[in-house]
């Protein structure tokens, strides 16, 4: 591992090591770049990955205090825990599913296709699904996705075989197990999957791409990265230009550091990323760094989700195989006719027995809920994931009563749902019931929405720098050396899982940050 100097400030400085920032680092270091990747979280392995779903929440989630509010289900169930996302070397890529499906062309462009929604905060993307392609198909061959590039797709399990004999009965086309980014056999160094089931625990055979193992490691054996676990980010600094200069942050011994930068970008989540540039507050910008829209924090997005499972006479065994390697894409278009505008996906989903307890039915008990628990190894389940509306009052904010331990305010998360969200909802519950009473069921439970880890906007990316936060390659409008490198630059969610157009605009991004250093522009 390289090491950097503190007072270096001609690397670039990287705030998380997830699917955006991880990405990001790779792609600089191959063009010789200096990058520190300042990461909150401790360093973890396929090894020391635990195959336990409680005992790996504790290794790998974000469990850092957070308040909530709004009228969102998790206010109540999971009030502090309004996202499951990890604090750990390679971000959520250790704990994502693996799903990886482009935007659909309209879904760039929804404020010119839906027209003006009351209550919701549309904007077109300044990019396109064209300008998108190239990257998209090198973020497809850097993951392995299956189904491009000649990969094949992963085998389907008894859940996968159900949900296909319900959705094909029921007419539906595009039923199949996925573009995942996960070795259906062995490539880039790593073996195939071995359908362990532990998709959410962090893969221990190294299948499914994370950050961990495939980025990182690729940018260390270039001699220009200093990865930093244990490094959590409190402010960034900026000069009387107004440019931004250094990094300080918390070591694993809980000593102050200030790392000085050329180029910052953040890489935190959509919660984490909004947080620190309000954090980072200063006389020069006293709404906090890169906001002089006022939309830092705001129209935060985590998808329109639910659950449902579905109880069958005989033992179908969810939990064994990969967990998402099955998708009906059929209800991702937008069809107005169904009362909403938007589409959803219906996604494979098996949890074990510990969260199934956790979240099936969230404060729930008696008969009804026992019933369920005892027909576990009968049961089938599919998650329902779909574009939810951007709404300004959907933000981030800081909550001045409540410290971490490092003595800053944390994040809370305000979320109300919006009409077309709740719409979209109630149709995808319909459509998954029917597709398992098609397979034969003989009860089926909507189970409402888990803390998501689908978190997106908050500093969205835009062609005005009085409605958004960044252009559209991560630059902030306000200060030219600072980057949003993550899904919080998602102008809107579309229906599709986020990650492979989280690593497509990463690499996207180094292209750009690359050419501007080169031409000494920032």
């Amino acid at each position: 591992m390289a090491k950097i100097g503190y007072n270096d400030d001609s690397a670039v400085v990287i705030i998380g090591s997830g699917a955006g920032g991880g990405t990001l680092a790779n792609e600089l270091c191959q063009k010789g770049i200096k990058v520190v990747v300042l990461e909150a979280g401790a360093m973890q392995s396929n090894a020391s990955f635990i195959n336990d779903e409680w005992k790996s929440f504790a290794q790998l989630a974000w469990l850092d205090p957070r308040t909530t509010s709004g009228s969102f289900r998790l206010a109540k169930d999971f009030p502090g825990l309004p996202a499951w996302i990890c604090k750990t070397v390679g971000g959520t890529t250790t704990h994502w599913a693996g799903a990886s499906l482009r935007f659909q062309e309209r879904e760039f462009k929804v404020r010119s296709e839906y027209g003006q929604l009351e209550g919701a905060n549309l904007m077109d993307w300044p990019l396109t699904l064209k300008e998108m392609e190239p990257w998209y198909a090198k973020a497809e061959d850097k993951m392995g996705v299956t189904r491009t590039n000649g990969i094949p797709g992963l085998p389907g399990n008894n859940n996968f075989k159900v949900m296909y004999a319900g959705a094909t009965k029921l007419g539906y086309k595009e039923v199949h197990t996925g573009n995942m980014a996960i070795n259906s056999q062995p490539r880039d160094g790593r073996g195939r999957c071995l359908q362990l089931g532990f998709c959410f625990q962090g893969c221990k055979s190294g299948a499914k791409w994370s950050t961990l193992y495939t980025e990182l490691p690729k940018a260390d054996a270039t001699g220009n990265l200093d990865l930093r676990p244990e490094s959590h980010v409190t402010r960034i600094e900026h000069n009387a230009a107004g440019k931004v200069s250094a990094v300080v942050y918390f070591d694993k011994d809980g000593k102050e550091q200030r790392q000085k930068a050329r180029i910052v970008c953040v890489a935190g989540n959509s919660i984490e990323t909004p947080r620190l540039l309000l954090l980072s507050a200063s006389d020069m910008f006293k709404d906090g760094l890169a906001n002089s829209s006022g939309q830092v924090g705001r129209n935060y997005m985590r998808h329109m989700t639910g659950s449902v499972y579905a109880a069958f006479k005989d033992p179908v065994h969810m939990f064994r195989g990969t967990t998402m390697a099955g998708i009906v894409r059929d209800e991702a278009g937008n069809d107005t006719r169904r009362g909403f505008v938007g589409g959803y996906e219906m996604e494979t989903l098996s949890l074990g027995v510990p969260f199934m307890a956790a979240f099936l039915n969230p404060g729930g008990w008696g008969a009804d809920f026992t019933w369920w628990m005892d027909h576990y190894a009968q049961l089938a389940g599919m998650w329902l994931v779909g574009e939810d509306m951007p709404r300004e009052t959907n933000r981030i904010t800081l909550n001045a009563k409540v410290k971490d331990k490092y003595g800053s305010p944390v994040a809370n998360v305000h979320f109300d749902d919006h009409p077309n969200d709740v719409a979209m909802r109630n149709h995808a519950y319909t459509q998954g019931e029917r597709v398992y009473e098609a397979a034969g069921a003989i009860r089926t439970f909507r189970t409402p929405p888990y803390p998501s880890t689908h978190n997106l906007g908050t500093c969205r990316m835009g062609a005005s720098a009085s409605s958004s936060v960044c252009n559209a390659f991560g630059q902030t409008h306000d200060i030219s050396n600072l980057f949003i490198s993550d899904g919080s630059q998602f102008t809107t969610g579309g229906a599709e899982n986020p990650t492979l157009t989280i690593v497509a605009l990463a690499i996207r991004q180094a292209d750009h940050i690359a050419g501007q250093m080169s031409r000494k522009l920032i």
